[in-house]
Protein backbone atom coordinates (compact mmCIF):
# COMPACT_ATOMS: atom_id res chain seq x y z
CA UNK A 1 0.00 0.00 0.00
CA UNK A 2 1.32 3.44 -0.92
CA UNK A 3 0.92 6.22 1.60
CA UNK A 4 2.39 8.98 -0.51
CA UNK A 5 5.39 9.46 1.78
CA UNK A 6 8.29 11.42 0.35
CA UNK A 7 11.74 9.84 0.34
CA UNK A 8 12.71 12.17 3.19
CA UNK A 9 9.69 11.10 5.24
CA UNK A 10 10.47 7.43 4.71
CA UNK A 11 13.98 8.07 6.07
CA UNK A 12 12.75 10.32 8.90
CA UNK A 13 10.11 7.89 10.17
CA UNK A 14 11.84 4.62 9.23
CA UNK A 15 12.13 3.46 12.85
CA UNK A 16 8.37 3.91 13.23
CA UNK A 17 7.46 2.32 9.93
CA UNK A 18 9.37 -0.90 10.66
CA UNK A 19 7.44 -1.36 13.91
CA UNK A 20 4.53 -3.76 13.22
CA UNK A 21 2.38 -1.82 15.70
CA UNK A 22 2.92 1.42 13.76
CA UNK A 23 3.89 0.82 10.14
CA UNK A 24 2.85 3.07 7.29
CA UNK A 25 -0.77 3.12 8.47
CA UNK A 26 0.22 4.31 11.92
CA UNK A 27 2.62 6.93 10.61
CA UNK A 28 -0.13 8.30 8.42
CA UNK A 29 -2.37 8.50 11.51
CA UNK A 30 0.32 10.53 13.25
CA UNK A 31 0.70 12.89 10.31
CA UNK A 32 -3.07 13.41 10.26
CA UNK A 33 -3.38 13.90 14.02
CA UNK A 34 -4.06 17.18 15.79
CA UNK A 35 -2.80 17.53 19.36
CA UNK A 36 -3.22 20.55 21.63
CA UNK A 37 -0.66 21.21 24.38
CA UNK A 38 -1.56 23.58 27.21
CA UNK A 39 1.65 25.20 28.39
CA UNK A 40 5.08 25.34 26.74
CA UNK A 41 6.94 24.92 30.02
CA UNK A 42 8.49 22.08 32.00
CA UNK A 43 5.93 19.50 30.86
CA UNK A 44 4.94 20.98 27.51
CA UNK A 45 8.52 21.32 26.26
CA UNK A 46 9.39 17.60 26.15
CA UNK A 47 5.85 16.65 25.13
CA UNK A 48 5.85 19.04 22.19
CA UNK A 49 9.37 18.08 21.14
CA UNK A 50 8.64 14.35 20.99
CA UNK A 51 5.24 14.80 19.36
CA UNK A 52 6.93 16.87 16.66
CA UNK A 53 9.74 14.34 16.23
CA UNK A 54 7.13 11.59 15.85
CA UNK A 55 5.48 13.48 13.00
CA UNK A 56 2.23 14.57 14.65
CA UNK A 57 0.92 16.72 11.83
CA UNK A 58 -0.66 19.58 13.77
CA UNK A 59 0.37 20.75 17.21
CA UNK A 60 -1.46 23.56 18.96
CA UNK A 61 0.43 25.34 21.73
CA UNK A 62 -1.24 27.58 24.32
CA UNK A 63 0.88 29.84 26.55
CA UNK A 64 0.79 33.57 27.29
CA UNK A 65 4.15 33.83 29.09
CA UNK A 66 7.58 34.85 27.79
CA UNK A 67 10.85 32.94 28.10
CA UNK A 68 12.70 33.72 31.35
CA UNK A 69 16.17 32.71 32.52
CA UNK A 70 14.56 30.67 35.32
CA UNK A 71 12.76 28.55 32.68
CA UNK A 72 15.93 27.27 31.04
CA UNK A 73 16.72 24.77 33.80
CA UNK A 74 13.93 22.53 32.48
CA UNK A 75 12.04 24.02 29.51
CA UNK A 76 14.06 22.52 26.66
CA UNK A 77 12.12 24.15 23.80
CA UNK A 78 13.72 27.49 24.67
CA UNK A 79 17.27 28.85 24.89
CA UNK A 80 19.24 31.79 26.24
CA UNK A 81 18.95 33.85 23.06
CA UNK A 82 15.15 33.75 23.30
CA UNK A 83 14.78 35.21 26.79
CA UNK A 84 11.92 37.72 26.58
CA UNK A 85 10.38 36.06 23.51
CA UNK A 86 6.80 34.70 23.85
CA UNK A 87 7.01 31.00 24.66
CA UNK A 88 4.66 30.01 21.86
CA UNK A 89 6.92 31.76 19.32
CA UNK A 90 10.04 30.13 20.76
CA UNK A 91 8.33 26.72 20.76
CA UNK A 92 7.23 27.19 17.16
CA UNK A 93 10.76 28.04 16.06
CA UNK A 94 12.14 24.91 17.74
CA UNK A 95 9.50 22.61 16.25
CA UNK A 96 9.84 24.01 12.74
CA UNK A 97 13.61 23.58 12.90
CA UNK A 98 13.15 19.96 13.95
CA UNK A 99 10.41 18.79 11.58
CA UNK A 100 8.98 20.73 8.63
CA UNK A 101 6.09 18.23 8.41
CA UNK A 102 4.53 19.71 11.55
CA UNK A 103 2.11 22.61 11.46
CA UNK A 104 2.24 24.65 14.67
CA UNK A 105 -0.77 26.70 15.73
CA UNK A 106 0.32 29.17 18.42
CA UNK A 107 -2.15 30.64 20.91
CA UNK A 108 -0.38 33.46 22.75
CA UNK A 109 -3.22 33.89 25.22
CA UNK A 110 -4.53 32.77 28.58
CA UNK A 111 -7.12 29.98 28.68
CA UNK A 112 -10.44 31.46 29.80
CA UNK A 113 -14.07 30.47 30.05
CA UNK A 114 -14.69 32.47 26.87
CA UNK A 115 -12.04 30.89 24.62
CA UNK A 116 -11.35 27.36 25.87
CA UNK A 117 -14.10 25.58 23.92
CA UNK A 118 -13.14 27.32 20.67
CA UNK A 119 -9.48 26.38 21.14
CA UNK A 120 -10.05 22.75 22.14
CA UNK A 121 -12.77 21.82 19.64
CA UNK A 122 -10.56 21.41 16.57
CA UNK A 123 -8.04 19.03 18.18
CA UNK A 124 -8.11 15.25 18.62
CA UNK A 125 -6.25 15.04 21.95
CA UNK A 126 -5.30 17.56 24.65
CA UNK A 127 -2.19 17.47 26.85
CA UNK A 128 -2.38 19.64 29.96
CA UNK A 129 0.80 21.02 31.48
CA UNK A 130 -0.70 24.21 32.91
CA UNK A 131 0.55 25.80 36.12
CA UNK A 132 -2.67 26.68 37.94
CA UNK A 133 -5.83 24.95 39.09
CA UNK A 134 -8.34 27.27 37.36
CA UNK A 135 -6.82 26.50 33.94
CA UNK A 136 -6.67 22.80 34.72
CA UNK A 137 -10.35 22.65 35.63
CA UNK A 138 -11.39 24.71 32.62
CA UNK A 139 -9.43 22.45 30.28
CA UNK A 140 -10.80 19.31 31.90
CA UNK A 141 -14.41 20.47 31.78
CA UNK A 142 -14.06 21.66 28.18
CA UNK A 143 -12.55 18.31 27.11
CA UNK A 144 -15.35 16.47 28.90
CA UNK A 145 -18.06 18.56 27.25
CA UNK A 146 -16.46 18.15 23.81
CA UNK A 147 -15.60 14.45 24.22
CA UNK A 148 -11.83 14.93 23.80
CA UNK A 149 -9.21 12.66 25.42
CA UNK A 150 -7.11 14.50 28.02
CA UNK A 151 -3.58 13.51 29.08
CA UNK A 152 -2.81 15.13 32.42
CA UNK A 153 0.58 15.35 34.16
CA UNK A 154 1.93 17.07 37.26
CA UNK A 155 5.38 17.73 38.72
CA UNK A 156 6.71 19.14 41.99
CA UNK A 157 10.13 18.88 43.62
CA UNK A 158 11.18 15.24 42.92
CA UNK A 159 7.79 13.77 42.07
CA UNK A 160 5.64 13.42 38.96
CA UNK A 161 2.12 12.19 38.29
CA UNK A 162 0.37 11.17 35.08
CA UNK A 163 -3.06 9.91 34.03
CA UNK A 164 -5.40 9.81 31.02
CA UNK A 165 -9.07 10.75 30.85
CA UNK A 166 -10.71 9.38 27.70
CA UNK A 167 -13.85 11.46 27.28
CA UNK A 168 -14.72 9.69 24.05
CA UNK A 169 -16.19 7.08 26.39
CA UNK A 170 -17.69 9.06 29.26
CA UNK A 171 -19.52 6.04 30.67
CA UNK A 172 -16.32 4.18 31.58
CA UNK A 173 -13.61 6.81 32.04
CA UNK A 174 -13.28 8.70 35.33
CA UNK A 175 -12.78 12.46 35.04
CA UNK A 176 -10.34 14.88 36.65
CA UNK A 177 -13.01 15.87 39.18
CA UNK A 178 -13.27 12.24 40.28
CA UNK A 179 -9.69 12.71 41.56
CA UNK A 180 -9.92 16.37 42.62
CA UNK A 181 -13.54 17.58 42.95
CA UNK A 182 -12.61 21.28 43.11
CA UNK A 183 -9.52 23.48 43.45
CA UNK A 184 -7.91 23.43 46.90
CA UNK A 185 -7.80 26.68 48.92
CA UNK A 186 -5.11 29.15 47.80
CA UNK A 187 -1.77 28.45 49.44
CA UNK A 188 -2.53 24.84 50.36
CA UNK A 189 -0.48 23.40 47.49
CA UNK A 190 2.84 25.17 46.82
CA UNK A 191 3.88 26.09 43.30
CA UNK A 192 7.21 24.91 41.86
CA UNK A 193 8.41 28.51 42.22
CA UNK A 194 7.89 28.17 45.96
CA UNK A 195 8.86 24.53 46.49
CA UNK A 196 11.40 23.95 43.72
CA UNK A 197 11.64 21.31 41.00
CA UNK A 198 14.33 18.98 39.69
CA UNK A 199 14.26 19.89 36.01
CA UNK A 200 14.64 16.37 34.67
CA UNK A 201 11.37 15.32 36.37
CA UNK A 202 9.54 17.55 33.89
CA UNK A 203 11.40 15.85 31.07
CA UNK A 204 10.44 12.39 32.27
CA UNK A 205 6.76 13.17 32.85
CA UNK A 206 6.39 15.30 29.73
CA UNK A 207 7.88 12.53 27.61
CA UNK A 208 5.45 10.06 29.19
CA UNK A 209 2.62 12.45 28.32
CA UNK A 210 3.71 12.33 24.69
CA UNK A 211 3.86 8.54 24.90
CA UNK A 212 0.24 8.37 26.08
CA UNK A 213 -0.84 10.70 23.27
CA UNK A 214 0.94 8.56 20.66
CA UNK A 215 -0.73 5.41 22.03
CA UNK A 216 -4.13 7.07 21.73
CA UNK A 217 -3.45 8.19 18.15
CA UNK A 218 -2.10 4.80 17.11
CA UNK A 219 -4.70 2.87 19.12
CA UNK A 220 -2.07 0.62 20.65
CA UNK A 221 -1.14 -0.48 24.15
CA UNK A 222 -3.03 0.33 27.33
CA UNK A 223 -3.54 4.04 28.03
CA UNK A 224 -3.46 5.13 31.69
CA UNK A 225 -7.24 5.39 31.97
CA UNK A 226 -8.37 4.97 35.58
CA UNK A 227 -4.71 4.73 36.63
CA UNK A 228 -2.52 7.38 38.24
CA UNK A 229 1.18 6.83 37.54
CA UNK A 230 3.38 8.27 40.32
CA UNK A 231 7.13 8.77 39.83
CA UNK A 232 9.66 9.28 42.63
CA UNK A 233 12.91 10.64 41.19
CA UNK A 234 14.93 10.18 44.40
CA UNK A 235 14.18 6.45 44.49
CA UNK A 236 13.77 6.07 40.71
CA UNK A 237 10.51 4.26 41.35
CA UNK A 238 7.17 4.18 39.55
CA UNK A 239 3.94 3.01 41.13
CA UNK A 240 0.43 2.90 39.72
CA UNK A 241 -2.66 3.76 41.75
CA UNK A 242 -6.02 2.72 40.34
CA UNK A 243 -9.03 4.98 40.75
CA UNK A 244 -12.63 4.68 39.67
CA UNK A 245 -15.38 6.84 38.29
CA UNK A 246 -17.12 8.60 41.19
CA UNK A 247 -20.90 8.10 40.90
CA UNK A 248 -21.35 11.30 42.94
CA UNK A 249 -19.00 13.37 40.76
CA UNK A 250 -20.56 16.74 39.98
CA UNK A 251 -19.34 16.58 36.37
CA UNK A 252 -19.52 12.95 35.25
CA UNK A 253 -21.56 11.27 38.00
CA UNK A 254 -25.08 9.89 37.97
CA UNK A 255 -26.65 13.27 38.78
CA UNK A 256 -24.26 15.92 37.43
CA UNK A 257 -24.67 19.49 38.62
CA UNK A 258 -21.87 21.04 36.55
CA UNK A 259 -23.34 21.61 33.12
CA UNK A 260 -21.40 24.71 32.07
CA UNK A 261 -17.85 25.98 32.44
CA UNK A 262 -16.71 27.39 35.77
CA UNK A 263 -13.89 29.92 36.04
CA UNK A 264 -12.17 29.71 39.41
CA UNK A 265 -10.04 32.38 41.11
CA UNK A 266 -6.58 32.49 39.54
CA UNK A 267 -5.09 32.68 43.07
CA UNK A 268 -5.53 28.88 43.24
CA UNK A 269 -2.20 27.44 42.11
CA UNK A 270 -1.59 23.86 41.06
CA UNK A 271 1.67 21.97 41.30
CA UNK A 272 2.49 21.77 37.59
Amino acid sequence: MSFGFTEEQIKRYSRHIILPEVGGVGQQKLLNAKVLVIGAGGLGSPSIYYLAAAGVGTIGIVDFDVVDFSNLQRQILHNTSRVGVPKVESAKMTVEALNPDVKVIAYNQKITKENVLDIVKDFDIVLDGSDNFPTRFLVNDACYMLGKPLVSAAILRFEGQLTVFDYRNKESSPCYRCLIPEPPPPGLVPSCQEAGLLGVVGGIMGTLQANEALKLILEIGEPLIGKLLVFDALKTEFRTVKFRKNPKCELCGENPTITELIEYDQACEVRF
